[in-house]
């Protein structure tokens, strides 16, 4: 069985038509959307990250809101910038949030995308060590991330502390067991997708990735995926790994949604530069009756090979319109597909 979730940007504007028009209202709607999703059915509820823009910028009350809210669906992030992030600070906020979910967290990082303002990271007092690049940054965070949510002692103790220790070195407090392995990374390239098969993390793929041939999105995801697993597999991880994908899917089943999306559906994939340096291939989304939809989907090769499928969700539109679209696919399509 697939795992369906949905992931959300948490945009928030006075535009007419949002009815998202706070940094309050995307919060409490968020934690809205994931109670909802998780009484539809649905597996997961993941947000987006990103600084400097009116959108969902820190994600571990939001995390820890929806954990306490709801009692079944995983809860996630894709993905946080860890050009942006402590990683011990980080390890203290998680395991906090993953405890107050019961082991529910399913923490997406990254190296980042190009965000509001120029070397961002630079104004929370993080800067490359000689001879990195802001990537190279984001990757030793993560490392030292993953490093510290083994849970092994490091730290040397106060011989006079204020309360009393454990014996031997200390850890990060809170400790949450089994987060190390709920770590996923958001891999760009099948590059950095084999780098994160190697370290033991799971994969988040989006709908925009490097690009790295003439193939179309799908399959060049495909391949991505497959080089994620070989790395697994050459490293003797002993678990099984996960990987996800993201997806623009709109089932056209009453007005409403004509309305929005018949007439939107981005029917080839796109090219485009996501910096200077990197082209990137946009993966097209689906907005169709459900019949041909159906169809399309049989078709995507990394739907196909993945576990989890997140579902991009118009945000502004409101809880009650999105809480529609993920029933939709629910019942419309994941059953057709072999999906439930």
């Amino acid at each position: 069985m697939k795992k369906i979730g949905f992931l959300s940007f948490g945009h928030w504007s006075s535009s007419p038509g949002s009815q998202t028009r706070s940094a309050s209202d995307a919060l409490l709607q968020s934690i809205e959307l994931a109670v909802a999703a998780e009484e539809l059915g649905a597996d997961g509820a993941f947000f987006r990250v990103h600084h400097f823009a009116r959108q969902l910028g820190s994600p571990f009350p939001l995390l820890a809101a929806v954990g306490a809210r709801t009692s079944r669906i995983e809860i996630g992030t894709a993905v946080i910038d860890m050009r942006y992030e402590n990683p011990l600070y980080m390890a203290e906020d998680a395991g906090a949030a993953d405890l107050i979910a019961g082991g529910r967290l399913q923490l997406g990082i990254s190296r980042g995308s190009p965000e509001q303002v120029i070397d961002g990271w630079r104004y929370f007092g993080y800067q490359p060590q000689d001879g990195e690049t802001d990537a190279d940054m984001a990757r030793r965070n993560a490392e030292l991330l993953l490093e510290v949510l083994r849970g092994n002692g490091f730290a040397q103790p106060n011989p006079r502390p204020m309360f009393a220790n454990p014996p031997g070195l200390l850890r990060v407090e809170p400790h949450s067991p089994g987060l190390r392995d709920r770590i996923w990374w958001g891999a760009g390239s099948k590059r950095t997708a084999a780098w994160a098969g190697q370290l033991g993390m799971n994969l988040q793929s989006s709908t925009l990735i490097s690009n790295e041939s003439d193939k179309a999105f799908h399959l060049q995801q495909a391949e991505q995926i497959q080089a994620f697993l070989d790395a697994w597999q050459q490293a003797g991880h002993q678990r099984q790994p996960r990987v996800s994908v993201s997806r623009s899917i709109f089932p056209l089943v009453d007005d409403r949604d004509l309305t929005y999306f018949g007439r939107r559906s981005q029917d080839s994939d796109e090219i485009g530069f996501i910096d200077a340096e990197t082209q990137a291939i946009f993966g097209r989304s689906y907005a169709a009756e459900p019949d041909v939809l159906i169809q399309q989907l049989k078709e995507d090769q990394a739907i196909a090979a993945a576990d989890t499928l997140l579902l991009t969700v118009p945000n502004q539109l409101g809880v009650d319109y999105n809480a529609h679209v993920i029933e939709s696919v629910l019942s419309q399509l994941a059953p057709a597909l072999g999906w439930r």
